[in-house]
This record gives C-alpha cells, sequence and structure tokens, in this order.
C-alpha cells in the first residue's frame, strides 16, 4: 500500500499540471486558475453538506433501530467526491464530480461496503449492515466435500 501511494502521488501531481496547462492553452490561464478556485470552493461546501447529511442520516437510522451502515457508507463516498473536489486540480475535481453521479456512487458504495466487511469483524458488520446475502450454488453436492452443519 506504501508503495502504491509513492508512486500514485507523483504521478497525480504530474497529471494535475498537464491537465492544467492543457486547460490553461484552452480557455487561458487566469480562467483555468478560477476554475480550479470555484471547484475547491464547491468541494468546501459540499464537505459541509455531506457530512451534516452523513451524520444526520446515522443518528435517523440509530434512533429508528435500523443498521446505519448504508447510510454512514454513503456519507463517506459523498465526502470522498468533497474530498476530491476540495484538492486543486481538474483530474481530482473531475474524479470527485464522477464520485458524485449516481451511478458511480452506488458502484462506490459497495465497494466500501464490501472493503469494510473484510476488515471488520461479523458481529460488526452485521450491526452494521444487517444481515450479509450469501450466494447460494445450486447443483449435485458431491459427497466426498459435503459438510453436514447449521448456519446460525
Amino acid at each position: 500500500m506504501g508503495r502504491a501511494i509513492a508512486l500514485g502521488v507523483p504521478l497525480l501531481v504530474a497529471a494535475e499540471i498537464v491537465a492544467f496547462v492543457l486547460v490553461g492553452m484552452w480557455i487561458g490561464y487566469g480562467w483555468a486558475l478560477l476554475a480550479v478556485l470555484v471547484a475547491s470552493f464547491v468541494g468546501t461546501l459540499l464537505l459541509r453538506r455531506e457530512g451534516m447529511r452523513a451524520w444526520r442520516g446515522f443518528i435517523a437510522a440509530a434512533n429508528a433501530g435500523q443498521h446505519p451502515g448504508e447510510r454512514v457508507i454513503d456519507g463517506i463516498v459523498g465526502l470522498g467526491g468533497g474530498v476530491l473536489l476540495t484538492v486543486p486540480g481538474f483530474v481530482t475535481a473531475l474524479a470527485g464530480l464522477v464520485l458524485l453521479t449516481p451511478p458511480a456512487r452506488k458502484v462506490a458504495r459497495r465497494g466500501v461496503q464490501r472493503w469494510t466487511e473484510r476488515r471488520v469483524s461479523s458481529a460488526v458488520a452485521g450491526d452494521l449492515f444487517g444481515p450479509r446475502k450469501v450466494k447460494v450454488h445450486r447443483g449435485a453436492p458431491e459427497p466426498d466435500d459435503a459438510i453436514e452443519g447449521e448456519i446460525v
């Protein structure tokens, strides 16, 4: 993970510089700088809105006795989009905007939930997200590999 970050950050910085120069040549450097500043400002507003929305969703789910995991994950994805918009640059702003679209948000929510479920105990995952859904493969069981038991 450390190597990926050590390699990814310089590549991201280089991509941001290239994107800024290309956009600056296309619309002018003053307008490009203004666009980066506006995107960062919108990102800070979005961070506040998504943070409050996530907190209210968590509290509402907890008070209603529901599993708060989905609302928390949705808030985390929204905060991620806001953070990406806040970071100055066109590449991260584009990634943040894409992350805020409903299809990308749905995919990101699923990925964050799977990542979380793998890293916490089954009991904690059950408390956060409710009972897990299990895929059952039907077919003729092989007698040597069958293990009898009960799933609780």
